[in-house]
C-alpha cells in the first residue's frame, strides 16, 4: 500500500498497558497479514529524573496515559483486527456504541506530538549557550525561573543550571527547548 494512504489515529487503551497493547497491536497485524496496512505505532513517552534516598533515578512516564498512537490505512479488515486486539477500547472520534470509521488526526496534531515543528526539533536547534549565562526557564515546574549555566552536554542537548529558589541555589538539568535566552 502507498504511504500516501496511511494517516495517523489514536486509540483508547486500558491506562499503564499502553506498552504492552502496542506489541499485541503489531503482533496482531503482522500475524494477520497487515503489515503492509501499518506505518509507526506509538506509546508518547517521557523520561523523568527523581531523586530517592539521595540517588538520582529515572523513569519512563506516558505523556499521554491511556493512548496509542497508530499510523495506517485502516480501510478493510485492519480495522477490525485492531479493535480486537486485547485492551484496545476504541479509536477516538467514534460515537458512542457506534462502529464508524475512526477520525484522523490533523497534520498539526501529529507535529505538535512527533516533536516535528521547527521549535521543538533538537535538529534544527543551533542555539549557542555559555557557562554562566543567565536564561529563562521557559517550561517544566520551574517555568518563569532564570538560572545561571553550570554545565553544558552538546550531544544531549541538555544543560545543567543553578537556579535560585528560596535563596537557595537549585541545580537543574534541562533540554534546550525547555530554556530560552533573555
Amino acid at each position: 500500500m502507498n504511504d500516501i494512504k496511511k494517516k495517523w489515529y489514536v486509540i483508547k487503551t486500558i491506562s499503564g498497558k499502553e506498552s504492552k497493547i502496542k506489541s499485541y497491536i503489531e503482533s496482531e497485524l503482522i500475524n494477520n497479514g497487515f503489515k503492509n496496512e501499518i506505518g509507526k505505532i506509538l506509546v508518547p513517552i517521557e523520561k523523568i529524573f527523581q531523586i530517592r534516598k539521595g540517588k538520582k533515578i529515572h523513569r519512563e512516564k506516558a505523556y499521554y496515559p491511556g493512548y496509542v498512537m497508530i499510523e495506517a490505512n485502516l480501510e478493510g479488515e485492519a480495522l477490525h483486527a485492531i479493535r480486537n486486539v486485547p485492551g484496545v477500547i476504541t479509536f477516538l472520534g467514534e460515537g458512542k456504541g457506534s462502529r464508524s470509521n475512526p477520525v484522523p488526526m490533523r497534520k498539526e496534531e501529529v507535529s505538535k506530538i512527533l516533536g516535528k515543528m521547527e521549535y521543538n526539533s533538537y535538529e534544527n536547534m543551533n542555539v549557542s549557550f555559555v557557562v554562566g549565562e543567565t536564561i529563562k526557564v521557559i517550561d517544566g515546574p520551574f517555568s518563569g525561573f532564570n538560572g545561571t549555566i553550570e554545565k553544558i552536554n552538546e550531544e544531549k542537548k541538555k544543560l545543567e543550571l543553578a537556579v535560585l529558589i528560596f535563596g537557595r541555589k537549585t541545580p537543574l538539568e534541562l533540554n534546550f527547548t525547555q530554556i530560552e535566552k533573555i
